[in-house]
């Protein structure tokens, strides 16, 4: 079995504490100070392609082209553009820029004055996302809702690697592009008196999982599109903790400007998971 954390949840002992809520809510004020962040998606301004068309895009100084899986800006005089501190144009006098392929789901920050411009490739296409503090969908952020913590849906499962990871294609929260993610395998667990699977994908830290799901709360009290829940490395058996007090909304339940995968059929519940994050305030009256 793995070794747990004081905030970890022991599914034999009361089903309910005060230590289990207050460890919530200092994750979930972290998560929401994360969230706020003055260059977080919050401050996403624009989403523009890159095309083999030399491009001039709002909000970004430039102008943009890609080819050959190359991004190319031509700056010219005045224009200012930095890469970790270092000016991209010395002088203000103008001049081109080229950067090297970017690997899928990556990307580069780039500043402008006050705005962070993000070059990421989503989807085998490469965007441009500027970002700035006074956005007005961050300036008015005021918190997303989220269920009070329940301990009934903090339970364990199994992890079941499969015997060869499987690349899995899932759709995006925009028109037109598909996501590509490793999955090395499928977790098992129980909840609400049935036998419910997911498919997980690779985590950002090695050895983690993350699962992209919905459930029959989806379109309803929760966003329609999708949630995210981070799942611990598992246990030598294969054990994990699904605490789904702590599912996330991806950005595309904030904005427009996102590029967010879709989960999987296979991981589109019919049971409802009454926890974790709501639908933000913002889209409330858009479902």
């Amino acid at each position: 079995m793995p070794t747990h954390t004081d905030t970890d949840i022991d599914t034999d002992a009361a089903p309910f504490t005060v230590s289990f809520a207050d460890a919530w809510q200092e994750w979930h004020t972290a998560h929401e100070g994360h969230r706020a962040d003055p260059h977080g998606f919050l401050a996403v301004t624009h989403l523009h392609w890159l095309g083999s068309a030399p491009d001039v895009l709002e909000g970004v100084p430039g102008t943009w082209s890609v080819k050959d899986d190359a991004v190319t800006v031509v700056l010219s005089g005045g224009e200012s553009l930095r890469r970790d501190g270092k000016e991209l144009n010395p002088g203000g006098a103008g001049g081109t820029v080229s950067f090297g392929s970017i690997a899928e789901r990556d990307g580069i920050n780039l500043t402008s004055g006050e705005t962070v411009v993000e070059l990421a490739k989503r989807g085998g296409e490469y965007i441009v996302r500027p970002r700035h503090p006074e956005n007005a969908l961050l300036t008015a952020y005021n918190g997303t809702p989220a269920y009070e913590p329940d301990a009934a849906f903090a339970v364990t499962g199994t992890f079941v690697p499969f015997d060869v990871p499987r690349s899995t294609t899932v759709g995006a929260a925009v028109e037109g592009i598909q996501h590509v993610y490793e999955a090395p395998g499928e977790i098992r667990f129980r909840l609400g008196g049935r036998d419910l699977t997911l498919t997980a994908f690779n985590g950002h830290t090695p050895g983690t999982l993350s699962v992209l799901f919905t459930d029959a709360t989806s379109g309803k009290t929760t966003y329609a599109a999708n949630r995210s829940l981070a799942v611990a490395a598992p246990g030598p058996d294969g054990t994990v903790l699904l605490d789904f007090n702590r599912a996330v909304n991806l950005p595309c339940a904030y904005t427009d400007l996102a590029t967010c995968p879709l989960p999987p059929a296979e991981n589109r519940l019919s049971v409802a998971i009454e926890a974790g994050e709501q639908i933000p305030y913002e889209r409330q009256d858009q479902q």
